[in-house]
C-alpha cells in the first residue's frame, strides 16, 4: 500500500520500477518496456535492458535534490511483454544473418533471397511500431503520461507518433552519440539508426534538437545542413570546445533550451554518456556527457517553464554485471523526476 511505502527502507521487489506501491490504473506516468533489439548493427544484449533495469531500479536511494518529496509521484511500469521478447528472440538471428552478408558484399538488389529478409524483418518493425503506438494511445487516452523504456533506439517511434496525436506540435530533445538520421539503415526502414529520421516524417515534431552527438556520416551531416533549422545539433566536440575556451555548461544548456519548443519530448540514449558509464551499451563511442551535465541540463529545462510530454530510455546492455543497468536505473529515476518537476 502507499501509505506504507517507506523511502528510506530497503525497496521491495514488488514487480514494479523502483519497488513503488502504484497500479498501474493509479499511476500518473506509465512506464512501456520494450525488449527489443531486432535491428541493432553492432553489440547486442539491449533487448534486455528493461529486465536489468527492473532489477537494479529498487537498490536506488529515492531522494531527488531537484524535486522534492519525489518518491511520492505515482510510478509504474507494465509487465515486460513476453511476446515482443519472443519474436525479438526469432528475428534477431535472420537479421544477424542478413547483415553479415551485407558486410560480406552480397548485394539486396541481386539477392531475391536478401530482399525478402529484409522486407520480412521490416514489415515485423512495422508491427512493434503500431503495437507500441496502440498500447501509448491506450494510456494517453486515460490522461497519464507514457514513457517507453527500450530495447534498442527504434523502439519509442510508436510513442512518439501517438504523441502527434494529442500534441499538434513539439520538439525533440535527443540525447545521444549518433544522430540516427540514415534513412532505412542496411534496408531496414525501422533501424535504430534511423529513428531521428524516422520522427522527422511526422509534421506535428517541429524541431529536432540532438546534444552529444560525436559518431556521424556524412550524408547525415548534409542532412542537418539542409534542414532549414528544424534540426539543431550541438556537436560533442563544439561543447567540448566551447567549455575548453571558457563558455560554462548553464550558458550551453541555455543556447539547448532556446531551441526547444514549449512541449519537448526527451529520447535517451545511453550512449550519449561517457562510455564509462554504459560500456556494454549496442555501439560505444569515445567522449560524451557526464550523467550530472544532462540532469543539470533537463533542470534547466524544467525552471525554464517548459514542459516534458513524454521520453525514452534506451540502449542499455546489461553486459556481465548491474554497472550498465544501474546507471540506467537512475538515468530512468530522474527523467521521471524531471517530467514531474516540469508540469
Amino acid at each position: 500500500m502507499a501509505e506504507h511505502f517507506n523511502p528510506n527502507e530497503v525497496a521491495v521487489a514488488n514487480g514494479n520500477i523502483f519497488g513503488f506501491p502504484y497500479s498501474l490504473s493509479e499511476a500518473e506516468l506509465v512506464i512501456l518496456p520494450i525488449p527489443w533489439e531486432v535491428t541493432t548493427s553492432y553489440g547486442g544484449g539491449t533487448a534486455d535492458g528493461p529486465q536489468a533495469i527492473l532489477n537494479a531500479s529498487t537498490q536506488l536511494d529515492f531522494y531527488d535534490p531537484n524535486l522534492e518529496k519525489a518518491w511520492q509521484y505515482k510510478v509504474a511500469m507494465k509487465e515486460i511483454p513476453q511476446k515482443i521478447y519472443d519474436k525479438n528472440t526469432a528475428l534477431r538471428p535472420l537479421a544477424e544473418e542478413y547483415i553479415k552478408r551485407l558486410e560480406e558484399g552480397e548485394m539486396p538488389q541481386e539477392n531475391r533471397g536478401l530482399r525478402k529478409i529484409a522486407e520480412h524483418i521490416n514489415k515485423e518493425c512495422e508491427g512493434l511500431k503500431n503495437w507500441v503506438k496502440e498500447e501509448a494511445k491506450k494510456v494517453l487516452d486515460s490522461g497519464k503520461t507514457v514513457a517507453v523504456l527500450g530495447g534498442d533506439h527504434s523502439t519509442p517511434l510508436g510513442l512518439i507518433d501517438a504523441l502527434t496525436e494529442k500534441y499538434s506540435s513539439f520538439s525533440v530533445l535527443q540525447i545521444d552519440a549518433h544522430a540516427d538520421l540514415r534513412k532505412a539503415y542496411e534496408g531496414f526502414t525501422y533501424s535504430h539508426a534511423s529513428i531521428m529520421y524516422n520522427t522527422l516524417q511526422l509534421q506535428q515534431v517541429s524541431k529536432l534538437v540532438q546534444v552529444g552527438i560525436r559518431d556521424i556520416c556524412p550524408d547525415e551531416v548534409e542532412m542537418i545542413t539542409h534542414s532549414r533549422g528544424r534540426i539543431k545539433t550541438f556537436f560533442d566536440w563544439e561543447i567540448k570546445n566551447a567549455q575548453y575556451e571558457g563558455k560554462s555548461w548553464k550558458i550551453l544548456c541555455d543556447e539547448i533550451i532556446a531551441e526547444l519548443s514549449n512541449e519537448v519530448y526527451i529520447s535517451f540514449d545511453i550512449d550519449g554518456l561517457d562510455p564509462k558509464l554504459c560500456p556494454n551499451t549496442g555501439t560505444p563511442v569515445v567522449g560524451g556527457l557526464e550523467l550530472a551535465q544532462v540532469s543539470y541540463l533537463l533542470n534547466r529545462l524544467c525552471e525554464s517553464g517548459k514542459k516534458i510530454i513524454g521520453f525514452d530510455l534506451n540502449e542499455v546492455a546489461p553486459g556481465e554485471n548491474e554497472w550498465d543497468a544501474n546507471v540506467g536505473a537512475r538515468v530512468l529515476y530522474k527523467l521521471c523526476c524531471m517530467l514531474f518537476k516540469s508540469r
